[in-house]
């Protein structure tokens, strides 16, 4: 099986593709974080997804930021790194609301609810340790690092320039979501998945003449004999 560059870019822009399609989906029907929500159908559906999407997202940030490395420099490589710091963060969240909280719902409920109470901005009687601050930080870096790839992408011009616009935007504006009732704050984070499918899409659909192509034939690797 001859593997190029063209085609593992092309899959990883299927991922966030994928990805994003998740993340602007789940939005609008994410089930409210109370201790009532854990457990039903819908929220195992729903985390199960959002384990999917963080995994699919990190494979697809690689192959955006591949196919236009060259031209987005410095400030492509920063925000890659932070925005892709971010969904890692992210996993680790989404990975406790999957498989942890389920569980101790009956035994320690008052544990999920401030667990989930973060997220919500309400006020803890349990010590959490670091994860609020790890919350905190997560969304940080998911604003931060969205402008400034979103910024990258849209200057480089490889890649749709309205996505990349679109996600700088997005990362901009979701501060301004805090002021809106918590049951609407998530609706923020669709047009960043709209832009982040849509990278995907640019990326799965490009014809493969437009990705150089690089054979994973080893002997290429090889110096020739002199």
């Amino acid at each position: 099986m001859r593997v190029t560059t063209a085609s593992l870019i092309r899959w990883c822009g299927l991922s966030a593709m994928v990805a994003g399609i998740i993340f602007a989906g789940i939005q609008p029907i994410h089930p409210p974080d109370v201790v009532s929500s854990v457990g039903t159908g819908l929220w195992n559906v729903i985390t199960y997804l959002k384990t999917l999407m963080c995994l699919l997202m990190l494979l697809g940030l690689v192959g955006i930021y591949a196919r236009q490395a060259n031209r987005t420099g410095w400030l492509g490589l920063v925000g890659f790194l932070v925005f892709g710091l971010a969904w890692a963060i992210t996993y680790a969240d989404v990975f406790a609301e999957t498989f942890i909280l389920p569980p101790l719902i009956t035994a320690a409920p008052t544990y999920v609810d401030s667990f989930l109470g973060v997220a919500a901005g309400r006020t803890s009687p349990v010590d959490l340790g670091f994860f609020p601050t790890m919350f905190a930080l997560a969304g940080g870096l998911y604003m931060l690092g969205g402008l400034l790839f979103g910024i990258a992408t849209f200057r480089a011009g490889i890649l749709p320039r309205w996505a990349g616009g679109l996600l700088a935007a997005a990362a901009i504006l979701t501060p301004a979501a805090a002021l809106l009732p918590h049951q609407f704050q998530r609706l923020a984070a669709v047009p960043v998945g709209v832009a982040l499918a849509g990278l995907g899409y640019a990326l799965w659909s490009e014809r493969r003449g437009h990705v150089p192509e690089v054979s994973s034939d080893t002997s290429q690797l090889l110096p020739a004999a002199e």
